[in-house]
C-alpha cells in the first residue's frame, strides 16, 4: 500500500535523478558523411577519410558517424536520404554530391548539410559549401612541375570534365609557362575519376610526346598514372596530401585540404557555430588548407613558389575559380 510518505519518497528520488549530473549529458554528434570513391586511394576520398578519423580522434564519442563508401553516381540521392534520415550533420565529400545533397536537403531542414568541393550559387538555408580552390594550388603545382622538367614537357589527366577540374588542368598549364613560356602542356581527361586504364592511356600519350612530370585530379584512375610514370621513369606531383618520402615516384605534393575540411564541418557542428552558404578556403585558409610540398627542393625553388603562392593570395596572379 503506498502511504503519503513514500509517495513523497519517490517524489524526492525522482528529482534526484532528473538533476543528477549524468542527465546534463550532450548526445553525441550523429555524423553522416558520403565518400562516393575508394577512401584508400591516394588522393581526394583519402583526405576526406583522414580528416574524418582526425575528428574521430578529436572528439571520441562526442560524435557517431555513419559512413558510406564507393558508391555509384546512380545511387547518390539514395545515399545522401539514407544518411540525413539519421544524423544531424551529412557530409559530401566531393563536388559530385553537390546536386544530390542540394536535392534532398530540403526534405530534411533540421540537418545541417556541408559540401567538400563545393561552389559559389548554392542557397538552400542549411547547405554550406566548401570551395577547396583547386585551381590556385594547381598554378603552383604547374611551377613546381616546370622548375622539376628535364624534358621541357609537363601532362595533366583530370577525371569528369567539368569546370572545376577543367579549371585546374588550365591553371595548372598556367603554372608552367609562368615558369617556362615555352614549355610543352598536355592536357586530358578521362570521363571517370577512377578508371586506371583511361588514365594510364592518356599518361603514355603525354609522355610518348616528352612530358616528365605530371599532375593529377584523379581518385583511383590514380593507379594508371602510377603504372604509366614507373613503366617510363616519369614523375608525378601528388595532390590533396603530403606523404614526402614514402615513394620516389613523387617528388612533390599539392596539398588540398579535403580532410581539413571535413574536419572543419565537424568542428563547426560540435561547437555550435555551423553556417550555411558558400565558404572559400584555398591559400588563404593557411597550409592546412592549401599548399606545396617539395620533397628535395632545389635550392631557392621553394623561395621562388611562396613568392607565388603570395601573389595569387594578393591578387597579383589571378587565376580561374576552383
Amino acid at each position: 500500500m503506498l502511504t503519503r510518505r513514500t509517495v513523497i519518497q519517490g517524489i524526492v528520488i525522482a528529482s534526484a535523478v532528473l538533476v543528477s549530473p549524468a542527465s546534463f549529458a550532450a548526445d553525441p554528434l550523429s555524423v553522416g558523411i558520403l565518400i562516393p570513391g575508394s577512401k584508400s586511394d591516394k588522393g581526394w576520398m583519402e583526405s576526406g577519410y583522414d580528416g574524418l578519423v582526425a575528428a574521430q580522434e578529436k572528439y571520441g564519442d562526442k560524435i557517431k558517424v555513419q559512413m558510406i563508401e564507393n558508391i555509384n553516381y546512380a545511387d547518390m540521392e539514395q545515399a545522401i536520404t539514407q544518411l540525413a534520415s539519421g544524423n544531424k550533420l551529412v557530409i559530401g565529400v566531393g563536388g559530385q554530391t553537390q546536386a544530390a545533397m542540394v536535392k534532398i536537403a530540403p526534405r530534411f531542414p533540421d540537418v545541417k548539410f556541408s559540401i567538400v568541393g563545393g561552389n559559389a550559387g548554392v542557397e538552400v538555408p542549411n547547405v554550406a559549401g566548401y570551395d577547396v580552390k583547386q585551381a590556385e594550388i594547381a598554378f603552383v603545382a604547374g611551377a613546381a612541375a616546370a622548375m622539376m622538367s628535364k624534358t621541357g614537357a609537363v601532362s595533366y589527366v583530370g577525371g569528369m570534365e567539368i569546370p572545376s577540374i577543367v579549371n585546374a588542368g588550365k591553371e595548372f598549364g598556367n603554372g608552367a609557362r609562368y615558369i617556362n613560356p615555352d614549355i610543352k602542356y598536355f592536357e586530358s581527361y578521362t570521363g571517370d575519376f577512377d578508371d586506371v586504364a583511361k588514365s594510364k592511356e592518356a599518361t603514355l600519350a603525354a609522355i610518348a610526346q616528352g612530358a616528365d612530370i605530371h599532375y593529377h585530379i584523379l581518385n583511383l584512375g590514380l593507379r594508371g598514372m602510377e603504372q604509366a610514370a614507373t613503366e617510363k621513369g616519369t614523375h608525378i606531383i601528388g595532390s590533396y596530401t603530403n606523404y614526402c618520402g614514402t615513394d620516389p615516384l613523387y617528388p612533390a605534393y599539392s596539398i588540398t585540404g579535403v580532410g581539413f575540411q571535413v574536419k572543419y564541418a565537424i568542428d563547426e557542428a560540435v561547437s555550435g557555430t555551423w553556417k550555411a552558404g558558400y565558404k572559400p578556403f584555398g591559400l588563404a585558409m593557411g597550409p592546412e588548407a592549401s599548399g606545396i610540398a617539395v620533397c628535395d627542393p632545389a635550392p631557392g625553388m621553394m623561395d621562388k613558389l611562396n613568392a607565388i603562392m603570395d601573389d595569387i593570395k594578393a591578387g597579383k596572379i589571378k587565376v580561374l575559380e576552383g
